[in-house]
């Protein structure tokens, strides 16, 4: 019993002595009290006397609600100015980076190098006839001698590649008509590439060239598609014609022609409902909605294409299907900014014949740009 007694003793006098060194070590460390800053001197207050102007901020306790005459406004969102072209394919780029230093790495020319450059080709998703159409060129004067270095191989692809993408008519078409018609500029593309953003877009741009616009949002199905374009319209102060939901999208084009031509507005852009272009059914509406379109006092002038660069090949399926239906007179390539698959607008134009008019590369109106075929070659082979 006494040595029990002598062991609980014991540990009473480690925890205390525990607890000792614990406050003297606080002790030490000089912990004090939270400081808040001093409160500013006495301030005039209107009418006379004084009040004490307390401008310290408050202090809350972390995930506690803040009251909301305390928090501040965000800021007005500034748009950044648009970059071109070659600073904004940094990832369509890298695609190439390797095979590039592959090729200008060796004193000479080698299998090897054309190894690195059909991976790159094939990985940019140019398409495997492409590649070997253009490789082949390559080998070819490679044998003939006419290149003899690696940086002249990388030279004469750069001049191969932008010799395919030359010649294409990328100017938007509109028409002066002699009737007082209007153009109409129809969007078609399936769902999420991009169609109601890129027409909002386009619109500001228009609007800011001198032209009239006039929305017409043919995309009935979805409300919210509705409600987008309603808000570019405010932010660029033109019209817009809507139909209930779920209303004919042929209707809703029909009004806003014969709208915009009794107020002589230049242009009618229509949005119209995405779709999969494997169904069929809701393909035949696209040409009905082209066909109402005409009915009146409105000329489709352009069909545009809207594609989703991510997308890659599978975009050229799109176009071959919607360009029997809706005869695509140009393609938007949106998100090209955020995709390595940027070869996708040689299968385009070399397979289909249909020129990439406009390409997305950011999420500002700056940010849908006209497509320069030489300077997108160039800045993929970084020449």
């Amino acid at each position: 019993m006494g040595i029990e007694i002598i062991f609980l003793i014991l540990a009473v006098l480690v925890v205390a002595f525990g607890i000792g060194v614990v406050v003297l070590n606080r002790r030490r460390q000089g912990v004090q009290p939270e400081q808040r800053p001093p409160a500013r001197p006495l301030q005039p207050r209107p009418g006379g006397g004084s009040t004490l102007v307390d401008e310290r901020p408050p202090t809350t306790t972390p995930g506690a609600l803040v009251p909301d005459e305390l928090v501040d406004e965000p800021p007005p969102i500034e748009e950044p100015p648009a970059g071109t072209l070659r600073e904004r394919l940094a990832k369509a780029r890298s695609t190439f980076a390797g095979a590039i230093s592959g090729v200008l790495g060796r004193a000479t020319i080698t299998e090897e190098s054309f190894e690195d450059l059909e991976e790159a080709l094939l990985r940019a998703d140019i398409g495997v006839g492409i590649a070997d159409e253009l490789l082949s060129v390559l080998r070819a004067k490679v044998k003939a001698k006419e290149i003899t270095e690696p940086a002249g191989l990388l030279d004469a692809l750069d001049a191969e590649m932008k010799d395919r993408l030359a010649g294409a008519d990328r100017s938007l078409n509109f028409e002066t008509l002699d009737d007082g018609g209007t153009n109409v500029w129809m969007f078609v593309g399936v769902n999420g590439v991009g169609k109601t953003t890129t027409i909002g877009k386009l619109t500001k741009q228009q609007v800011d060239a001198g032209r009239t616009v006039l929305l017409a949002a043919g995309d009935t199905f979805r409300a919210a598609a509705a409600e987008q374009l309603t808000t570019w319209a405010e932010r660029s102060d033109v019209e817009i014609v809507r139909g209930a939901e779920g209303a004919d999208p042929s209707s809703v084009v029909f009004d806003g022609v014969e709208k915009a031509a009794s107020k002589g507005i230049d242009v009618v852009m229509a949005d119209t409902a995405g779709r999969l272009h494997t169904k069929s059914n809701l393909m035949d509406e696209l040409g009905k909605v082209r066909r109402v379109a005409e009915k009146g006092a409105g000329k489709v002038t352009e069909t545009l294409l809207v594609i989703d660069a991510t997308t890659g090949q599978n975009g050229l399926i799109q176009a071959r299907e919607f360009g029997e239906v809706t005869d695509v007179t140009g393609v938007v390539l949106t998100k090209l900014d955020g995709s390595a698959k940027g070869g996708i607008v040689f299968a385009i134009e070399t397979e289909l014949g249909i020129p990439v008019k406009l390409v997305g590369i950011g999420e500002t109106i700056g940010d849908l740009i006209d497509f320069d075929s030489d300077e997108f070659v160039s800045a993929l082979l970084e020449r």
